[in-house]
């Protein structure tokens, strides 16, 4: 069992490095507080890696993955363009929401089973668990798993402290539309090489953010739009009072 659980930790551990779940792990760690990240990734890792195992156990690597990768695609388009529409709180509902962790908790989970489902370190548990001590291999992976994972948040974590909260929204939403047009167009075109469609998924992504700024300011998600235009307009309404005030005195004085 040792063997099996020193080997699971290691393989898992590599290659998770660079991988979209760990680049998701960060990216999560910019918006929510790492311990509910963390907390989230090893629950959900540990019910994927069940299932990788109780498969490569008993069923061979046989499971079907296509479908499971578009849905995961279509899910993480759906995080991104939900992520872009924005949310405003009063100091209320922030106070309130920075003290609920049970929602992130959840969608940080449902991400992440999402996405493991179907992914290489889904497939190379299936594989480990075919030859080795089930149990072994369940908990290396899972720890392996989730150390690489940490790693992310750690970085996602650091560099959230220092970067704007709008920047933030459009990174994570550029993320997660990048993440989702890659898992789609994989799935679709299994066949096509690893850097035709990232640069597919690339241009699709920049695509959407032009026909998104070509669409009418109040249009526009609201991370995208510019806090420019509402200050002019307040200027503009403000500034025809100043004239009938700035010229009552003059009649006044006539």
């Amino acid at each position: 069992m040792s063997a099996a659980l020193l080997l699971s930790f290691a393989v898992i551990f590599v290659a998770e490095l660079g991988d979209k779940t760990q680049l998701v792990a960060m990216m999560f760690a910019l918006r929510y507080r790492w311990w509910v990240v963390l907390t989230a990734i090893a629950a959900a890792t540990t019910a994927v890696h069940v299932l990788s195992v109780a498969i490569g156990h008993y069923l061979g690597a046989a499971l079907p993955t296509h479908l499971l990768g578009v849905l995961a695609g279509a899910m993480f388009v759906f995080f991104g363009l939900w992520t872009l529409r924005g949310d405003s709180l009063s100091d209320e509902e922030a106070s309130r929401a920075d003290k609920a962790t049970a929602p992130a908790f959840f969608v940080v989970t449902s991400a992440f089973i999402l996405a493991e489902l179907g992914d290489k370190t889904m497939l190379a548990t299936i594989t480990l668990a075919a030859d080795h001590n089930w149990l072994g291999v369940w908990i290396g992976s899972t720890l392996g798993m989730v150390a690489a994972d940490g790693l992310a948040i750690i970085v996602g974590a650091v560099a959230g402290k220092h970067l704007p909260e709008r920047f933030i929204q459009l990174a994570a939403a550029a993320l997660f539309l990048l993440f989702g047009a890659y898992l789609l167009l994989e799935n679709v075109f299994p066949g096509a090489p690893a850097v035709v469609l990232g640069a597919a998924a690339f241009a699709i992504v920049g695509l959407i953010a032009v026909i998104l700024r070509m669409l009418p300011e109040r249009m526009r998600p609201a991370v995208m739009r510019s806090d420019e235009a509402p200050e002019a307009e307040v200027l503009e309404m403000k500034s025809p009072a100043r004239e009938e005030d700035s010229a009552r005195p003059t009649d006044a004085g006539r």
